[in-house]
């Protein structure tokens, strides 16, 4: 690289991207960090004369001379390290990230998946495809889309509606400005998500003078916004008319840190505190005033508490249909909906008086406006009493004794007493999540990480190794059954290279489970959901179980392997997963028949109206009459 007079320098657009990105910060409450902790990478023809080179310069210049170097991380699967990095930037609290570079064609579409789990968990990613030439001197080009209707058009806009931000970089020029706008959205807590940079492969190896203070650090700070003063008088008089108001605590509690301010505000006011997914751990454990998870995959101690709610106040959820139980959960007709949320069209559903603010502020401006004002002391025995029948049922459901194969809830009782306060559960698709959100004692904000805005299967393994990349100083539990290991597994190779140790804890039950129950309630039979050898006799998909061998094929990617068949011998294997240094993974069977506790709630899942199946026409009139109880909120 060769500077061009006081004001410029000169370098190629790859090497001006790496450049750039090296010098971007987060602050927020006075700390600074990384905003990109490194880039992930596979290369082929479209990034790695432009990315790719500028990447090796980095790593191999004097930090002194270059302006700035950016951690390569090699990679096995371009969607694997994008959820990587998701579960980086979660870890994080969405103050750090990292970028991910492919080539153009199945490694840029490759990533449409984790750019959609990024974007639907408002999870700060960076993409960075290689694109087609801009020059269109060659084309048509190896892995171009040729679209008979334009020339400006490739694989790469199939990531438009995944991503916050989209931009195609055709000449030098336009770099600059699209890197500042990629850098306010990845870092605007209200509007992040994937960022995509598509960039054309001739022009990531064109040379440009650019000006030096483009490679300035720069500093974006994390905005905390207040409420606004006439919305939060309207919500502090709907909290002081209610009698059995409840807080649903999501995900903006903990990225905002908002869990002490949370805490103090229950115990203030005596408001319960029911958890979505994403926001499970607001409390501890044990907190008198949590009720626990909510809605479809919730407890019967908040889920009740829903149902006789007269006033909920969201504090940083999006109210998915899990957590409404497909809007059955608040069964008060004179519910009324108060939304503390960043991101006003969080703030505005329900129809609730929209308090847009971050939630660590909005929660001290209401402790502040109430008072002294505290719910009635019988409601506040209400919540302990239900709060403790549930815990009793978990209890049972850790301890079922059963035979001969463990249940899905024991192993994950086994698990849950393993782990330390400070270590942290990984997990995302199938019958897990829904166990976790209702079983799991969570201790610590951090320690429950369950992707489920998409619930994205081969999430688990990838997001595991986000995760303890952003936290090494914690022990990482990854929870993965058989049907999302065999979808993506490979990054127990990028765990053992990188000596990034992980706990994967590999449950089989032969099958997509879940779907199987839910095929069930639905009256379609577990069709299609076991894996099974094809019958020669019934030509249907029932005869004897798969043979495969998911131990060894753990062994073969370079990690420990542990087999366990009982809990007691589950136990003694975490106990042994946890004092390694190296990957190890923990494999047990499970019966997928065994289900846990039931927490009184509905998920809308249509059924089919007409039928032959007897199983599917029982089916149909459950679901009518469950339906009955779905509404609107005006």
């Amino acid at each position: 690289m060769m500077g061009v007079g006081d004001g410029s320098i000169r370098l190629t657009v790859g090497q001006a991207v790496v450049s750039f990105l090296a010098r971007q910060l987060t602050e927020r409450d006075g700390v600074r960090r990384q905003l990109f902790a490194g880039c992930f990478g596979i290369f082929g023809h479209g990034n790695v004369a432009g990315i790719g080179q500028a990447l090796l310069e980095a790593e191999l210049a004097d930090a002194s001379a270059a302006p700035g170097a950016l951690r390569y991380y090699q990679a096995r699967n371009e969607q694997a390290m994008v959820h990587a990095a998701a579960g980086y930037a979660r870890m994080t609290n969405r103050l750090s990230t990292l970028a991910c570079t492919t080539s153009i064609g199945p490694g840029a579409t490759n990533m449409v998946t984790g750019a959609a789990l990024a974007t639907i968990n408002r999870l700060p990613v960076l993409l960075l495809p290689g694109d087609i030439f801009a020059t269109r001197v060659a084309n048509p080009v190896l892995q171009e889309l040729e679209a008979g209707w334009t020339y400006d058009a490739s694989v790469n806009d199939c990531l438009r509606p995944v991503s916050r931000f989209w931009d195609r970089i055709n000449r030098p020029e336009q770099l600059a400005p699209a890197l500042l706008q990629a850098m306010r959205v990845l870092t605007d807590p209200a509007e992040t998500g994937a960022v995509t940079l598509a960039l054309p492969q001739d022009v990531q190896a064109e040379a440009y003078d650019w000006p030096r203070r483009l490679f300035a650090e720069r500093v974006w700070r994390i905005r905390r916004p207040v409420p606004e003063p006439e919305t939060l008088g309207e919500a502090v008089r709907f909290i002081r008319d209610s009698h059995r108001p409840l807080i649903v605590a999501g995900g903006g509690v903990i990225y905002s840190e908002a869990t002490e301010a949370l805490r103090e505000f229950a115990e203030a006011t005596g408001i319960p505190v029911a958890e979505t997914q994403a926001g499970k751990g607001s409390l501890p454990y044990g907190h008198p005033c949590l009720a626990g998870a909510i809605g479809a995959t919730g407890t019967t101690a908040a889920n009740a508490l829903a149902r006789g709610a007269d006033l909920v106040l969201g504090v940083g959820t999006r109210y998915s249909d899990f957590t409404t139980a497909s809007h059955t959960a608040f069964g008060d007709p004179a519910v009324r909906f108060v939304s503390l949320n960043v991101a006003a069209v969080d703030a505005h559903k329900q129809a609730a008086v929209p308090l847009v603010a971050d939630a660590r502020e909005g929660l001290l401006a209401l402790r502040g406006a109430l008072g002294g004002w505290s719910v009635d002391p019988d409601y506040r025995e209400e919540v302990r009493v239900r709060a403790a029948g549930w815990d009793e049922a978990v209890e049972r459901a850790y301890r079922l004794a059963n035979a001969p194969l463990p249940a899905q809830s024991e192993v994950l009782g086994a698990v849950n007493e393993a782990v330390g306060p400070r270590d942290v559960v990984v997990c995302a698709a199938g019958s897990m999540p829904g166990d976790l959100h209702k079983l799991w004692r969570a201790r610590d904000p951090k320690q429950y990480h369950v992707e489920y805005g998409y619930s994205c299967m081969g999430y688990e393994i990838a997001g595991g190794l986000g995760v303890k990349m952003a936290a090494p100083d914690r022990e990482v539990f990854v929870l993965v059954g058989d049907g999302s290991y065999l979808m993506l597994a490979q990054e127990l190779v990028t765990a053992v290279q990188e000596g990034v140790k992980l706990v994967v804890v590999l449950v089989d039950n032969h099958g997509f489970q879940s779907i199987g129950a839910l095929s069930e309630t639905v009256g379609a039979q577990r069709f299609g959901t076991r894996y099974r050898y094809r019958s020669p006799e019934t030509g249907r998909l029932d005869g004897d179980l798969l043979p495969v061998d998911l131990a060894a094929n753990a062994a073969s990617l370079g990690a420990d392997v542990i087999r366990t068949r009982t809990v007691a011998e589950l136990r003694d294997a975490l106990a042994e997963a946890r004092r390694a240094t190296r990957t190890t993974v923990v494999y047990i069977e499970t019966d997928p028949f065994v289900p846990a506790p039931d927490g009184e709630a509905w998920w809308d899942v249509p059924v089919a109206e007409v039928s032959t199946l007897e199983s599917t026409r029982e089916a149909r009139a459950a679901y009518e009459k469950d339906k009955a109880a779905q509404r609107g909120y005006l």
